[in-house]
């Protein structure tokens, strides 16, 4: 069947190249910015972190406002209901006579509760510090100011432990 005009689609209509400016590759590219303010905001905390083993734990020292031993959220007798380990977290400020002074909010994660309670005690002795540079001398000797490095060891292949071989079997 032969195309008459009636039966032509309409052709349709391209847009002319828009040719680009060349750029040379070594050209620069300058922009301006505008200067960036940074606001000065007075924190009513010292932060610090903590950590032992796999714990990190993430410590606020609020030294004008008096409140209650917070860890994730809960009070530190409840989180840390053991007294031994209640003892580890607060030696620092027991030490310092500085219980009585401010409050501690504390986010811990990972490790075990051993390893918590040492990470928030590390946090706490490196607050007070950054408060108050002459208790360091008294931390430190107490031994509060030191991450303690030991770490589980990872597991070897070919062993049912990092150390312990399969048991050897004579017959």
């Amino acid at each position: 069947m032969p195309r008459t005009a009636a039966t032509k689609t309409p052709k349709t209509t391209r847009k002319p190249a828009v040719k680009k400016p060349v750029v040379h590759r070594l050209a620069k590219k300058v922009t301006v910015e505008a200067p960036v303010v940074k606001h000065h905001v007075k924190k009513d905390y010292i932060f610090a972190v903590g950590r032992r083993k796999e714990a990190v734990a993430r410590v606020r020292w609020h030294q004008h406002t008096a409140g209650d031993f917070i860890v994730n959220g809960r009070p530190m007798t409840n989180y840390f209901p053991s007294h031994n380990l209640q003892y580890v977290v607060t030696a620092p400020l027991v030490l310092t006579h500085n219980e009585t002074v401010g409050h501690v909010t504390a986010k811990v994660a990972g490790g075990g509760s051993q390893g918590q309670a040492e990470a928030v005690r590390l946090g706490i002795a490196r607050a007070l510090v950054k408060m108050d540079a002459d208790l360091r001398l008294v931390l430190k000797q107490a031994g509060y100011l030191r991450r303690d490095p030991r770490v589980k060891e990872r597991k070897k292949y070919g062993l049912k432990r990092a150390r312990r071989a399969p048991q050897w079997q004579k017959r």
